[in-house]
């Protein structure tokens, strides 16, 4: 009845999962080509030493010859930021990446009068060596002619290594690059993400803007696969594929293309492309996808024209896919196109908001209140709030209606049929929320793993009562005994906290 929320961390791991077949939760390819990684300069060899933190996550499977010295370093590093700062600071700037593209990447040409680009870098207290080998590897790996500029958006962040020591850096490089425009933007407050990437696309004039994560590094030839899609259409907004940056390792972990989707959460997930696409068997081809990750391309012109990102969303979540239903509904489509690569750090926790899940609620809501006609309410069947009264203060949206208005944009119920089916409409639902039933006393909870079958438990919530009968087999949920049970009815009643419509 309800979708049991997972923790951010686990979703995304989840969603790492690809294959070339298109099926919805995806295995990891068996071979997974990494990176050769430098070893940390100050790692002591000539013997093992005692974890100091044998529970922590970045000890599993790195640091095995650090001092006790050193684990505590990486260790406070690692809790501030998320991943290994302690490995990041003794690796090159300028390290090698492993090419995962498909083969056939490698012989495709492109135009040579591509339109220019704007990198727009989003961060808030980022590790400097994390953020100067984002900005190396875009100098270094995408054509001069096509880098117009790269525009810094600090989200307000208090490290005071990204104040002089950041700043002399980017002087630097623009020392070393004196055609490259480096733009910087500060907010003197933490505006979230929606509203950073909206300040870097009004700082940039080229003619095409990457809005991109601060902690990545490009892989060779990432530009000219993203430009070329749009200097075929202009109103296609597309993404490059992902690669995973261990948080531990730093490896680099390959994946395969694959579609960006959602839940009714919206939460983040992976989905196979289309029967069709699977059928032109060439995995270097660009697909559709329902919504982006949030990190895409676009022509700098068409995202202003289509309102740029809801700058209503607050921190973090739900402003990708609010971009990607708005961008097929009104005029235009989105792609992910596998021969461009970028590798990404898969953050362990996020130092800036540990529990992401109320800024995800309420962003979810703004999305289904402007977005989702008939189908908003499956948004508070996803996270159990009721559908009224349900306290949670989603902002203004009087704009963000105007705009859909003003673009004449198709319904939802379009965006499903058309470009994804996938998500099931949950348009059968009944009620939703916890169940008890009151002869035993007991409610309907989630079993343990594998499989989840439901089991009787102690109850959490209760609401209106029902009686749960098949009315083809006349048999009835009902709980005997501490045991779940589907049988002859023996007129047992049940509660359940929301109802939808009437059994």
């Amino acid at each position: 009845m309800q979708k049991l929320l997972e923790e951010d961390r686990g979703i995304r791991k989840k969603a790492a999962e690809v294959e070339q077949e298109p099926v919805k939760k995806q295995p990891e390819p068996k071979e997974q080509p990494e990176a050769k990684i430098q070893e940390p300069k100050e790692a002591p060899k000539e013997k093992k030493t005692n974890k100091v933190f044998p529970s922590s996550a970045l000890f599993k499977e790195w640091g095995e010859n650090l001092s006790e010295v050193d684990q505590r370093e990486a260790e406070g590093m690692f809790q501030k930021y998320g991943y290994n700062v302690f490995l990041s600071d003794r690796l090159p700037l300028d390290r090698a990446l492993p090419d995962t593209r498909d083969s056939r990447c490698a012989n495709k040409t492109y135009p040579k009068d591509l339109p220019n680009v704007g990198v727009v870098l989003i961060y808030l207290n980022e590790a400097l060596s994390i953020l100067k080998r984002a900005l190396r590897s875009i100098i270094d790996r995408t054509p001069k002619n096509l880098l117009k500029e790269i525009i810094m958006v600090d989200d307000n962040s208090s490290n005071e290594d990204l104040k002089e020591d950041l700043d002399n850096y980017v002087k630097s490089l623009e020392k070393q690059n004196p055609g490259l425009r480096i733009t910087r933007v500060r907010h003197t407050e933490q505006k979230g993400l929606a509203h950073a990437r909206a300040s870097g696309w009004r700082a940039a004039t080229a003619d095409v803007v990457a809005i991109l994560d601060a902690h990545i590094e490009v892989h060779e030839m990432w530009a000219e696969p993203l430009l070329t899609q749009i200097k075929g259409d202009r109103t296609v907004v597309v993404s490059p594929v992902f690669d995973r940056v261990n948080f531990d390792d730093l490896k680099v972990i390959q994946y395969l293309p694959a579609a960006h989707a959602f839940d009714w959460a919206l939460w983040c997930m992976y989905e196979g492309f289309t029967p069709e696409y699977y059928k032109l068997n060439d995995g270097s081809l660009p697909g559709k996808s329902p919504s982006v990750m949030g990190i895409f391309v676009a022509d700098r012109t068409f995202l202003g024209e289509i309102g740029v990102l809801d700058e209503g969303m607050k921190v973090y979540g739900g402003e990708n896919v609010e971009l990607g239903i708005r961008v097929w509904t009104c005029g235009g489509s989105v792609e992910v196109v596998p021969c461009s690569k970028v590798a990404h750090i898969e953050r362990y926790h996020k130092p800036y908001l540990p529990d992401l899940s109320p800024a995800m609620k309420r962003n979810a809501l703004r999305v289904a209140e402007v977005w989702m006609d008939e189908y908003k309410h499956n948004i508070n069947l996803a996270w159990n709030i009721p559908f009224e009264n349900h306290g949670i203060d989603i902002g203004d949206i009087t704009e963000r209606k105007k705009l859909r208005e003003r673009l004449n944009c198709k319904p939802f119920k379009w965006y499903l049929d058309n470009v994804y089916p996938k998500l099931d409409p949950w348009d059968n639902l009944l009620g939703f929320g916890g169940m008890k039933n009151l002869d035993a006393d007991m409610c309907i909870d989630q079993g343990p793993v594998p499989g989840h079958t439901p089991i009787a438990y102690g109850c959490y919530y209760y609401g209106p009562q029902v009686k749960l009968k098949n009315k083809q087999t006349k048999r009835c949920l009902e709980i005997i005994k501490s045991t779940l049970l589907i049988q002859e009815c023996t007129g047992q009643r049940w509660e359940i906290q929301n109802i939808i419509k009437a059994f």
